[in-house]
C-alpha cells in the first residue's frame, strides 16, 4: 500500500486515535510501546508495508526468545489489531486469523476468612480502608483508586462502579463497618479539596468532554477522588495542574508486606480480596447470579470458577488415606 507524502508521525496517529476512543492513558502507554517495538523488530518497515507474517513472526519472536507468558503476547497482538484496523483503516483477512495465544486456566488464589482478617489488620490509615473496601465490596484495585465521592451512598449503603472492566457501570455493596471511617476519610479530604481551590488548584479530571460541556464541574466536591493523591502533579496529557487519584502501587506494595508479616505463603495481590469476596459469599450461601451481578462479570461461567472451594479439597473425593 502506497505511503502519503509527508505523513504525520505514525505514533503520533496512533495517540491521537487513542484519545478520540477514550482509551486509558495506560492503554495508550502500552499500545505505543508493542507498535514501536514492533516496528524497531523489522527494521523500521511501516506497518502498512507489512501483513499477517511480520506479525506472526513477531508474536513468535515474544514466545520463543522473550518468553513472554501469553496474556503479555496478546496483549501484543491487540495493540496491532488496533494499529491495524483504527489507525491505518486496513480490514485486511488475515487479521482474524493470527493465531491467539492460549492462556492457560488457573484457579483464582482465596484467602480464608482469617488471613483476610490478619492482612487486614495488619493495615492502617487510607490503606487498610482501601483494602477494607476491596474486600468487601468485591472492587478490582483502579476501580478502588478511580473511585468518586459522589459514587459512595452512605444511606443506601452502596458504592456505584462507573466504567468498570468492558466499560460498565455496576452497584455493590458498602460494607457498614466501613462507613464511620471512610466517613473520617473524606471529611479530611474534603478540608485538603479546600486548601487546592483557595490556592488556586482543586479542579480533577473528568472523562470525555465533561470538562467543556460543564466548566465548573471540575472543582465540584462530587466530582473529587475519594483517594486523592498527596500531591499536585501535572496531567501528562492536558498540561494542568491537578490533584490526581493515589498510585495504586502504595496499596499492592503495602498488602504484599502485611501477607509477608502474617507469614501466609500464598501470593497475595490487591485483587487477592476480590477474589475472596465472591468465594466467601458464595461459602455463605448467596445465589451465585447476585454474585455474579456484584462482580460485574458478563458471563455467569466466570462466576462459576470460584465454586471451586465451596467443595473439599481434591473435589470433595475422601483420600483413601484417611479410610484407614
Amino acid at each position: 500500500m502506497p505511503i502519503p507524502a509527508n505523513p504525520p508521525k505514525l505514533l503520533d496517529q496512533v495517540q491521537a486515535v487513542l484519545r478520540m476512543k477514550h482509551y486509558s492513558i495506560r492503554t495508550e502507554r502500552v499500545y505505543l510501546d508493542w507498535i514501536k517495538r514492533y516496528i524497531l523488530f523489522h527494521h523500521k518497515t511501516h506497518p502498512a508495508q507489512m501483513g499477517a507474517p511480520e506479525v506472526e513472526a513477531f508474536l513468535s519472536h515474544l514466545a520463543v526468545a522473550g518468553k513472554v507468558a501469553a496474556s503479555t503476547q496478546n496483549q501484543a497482538k491487540s495493540a496491532l489489531l488496533f494499529l491495524y484496523r483504527e489507525v491505518l483503516a486496513l480490514e485486511l483477512p488475515w487479521l482474524d486469523n493470527v493465531t491467539q495465544a492460549k492462556t492457560p486456566q488457573r484457579l483464582p488464589v482465596v484467602l480464608t476468612v482469617s488471613e483476610v482478617k490478619s492482612v487486614l489488620n495488619r493495615l492502617d490509615g487510607t490503606l487498610w480502608l482501601m483494602a477494607s473496601l476491596l474486600y468487601g465490596g468485591g472492587l478490582r484495585l483502579m476501580e478502588c483508586v478511580r473511585l468518586r465521592v459522589k459514587d459512595v451512598d452512605f444511606e443506601m449503603r452502596q458504592v456505584t462502579v462507573r466504567e468498570g472492566k468492558g466499560f460498565k457501570d455496576r452497584v455493590t455493596m458498602l460494607p457498614e463497618s466501613s462507613i464511620a471511617p471512610l466517613q473520617a476519610h473524606l471529611a479530611r479530604v474534603r478540608a485538603l479539596h479546600d486548601e487546592d481551590v483557595a490556592e488556586g488548584y482543586g479542579a480533577v479530571y473528568l472523562p470525555y468532554a465533561l470538562e467543556k460541556k460543564y466548566p465548573n464541574a471540575a472543582k465540584e466536591w462530587g466530582w473529587q477522588y475519594v483517594f486523592p493523591s498527596r500531591s499536585l502533579s501535572v496531567d501528562p496529557r492536558s498540561g494542568v495542574t491537578r490533584r490526581h487519584h493515589v498510585d495504586e502501587k502504595s496499596l499492592q506494595r503495602a498488602v504484599k508486606r502485611a501477607a509477608q508479616q502474617a507469614s501466609i505463603a500464598k501470593p497475595v495481590t490487591p485483587h487477592t480480596f476480590r477474589h475472596s469476596f465472591a468465594t466467601h459469599l458464595l461459602q455463605s450461601g448467596y445465589d451465585i447470579r447476585t454474585v455474579q451481578e456484584l462482580l460485574g462479570h458478563k458471563d455467569v461461567q466466570t462466576t462459576m470458577i470460584y465454586t471451586h472451594v465451596l467443595n473439599r479439597g481434591g473435589k470433595g473425593v475422601q483420600s483413601p488415606l484417611d479410610m484407614l
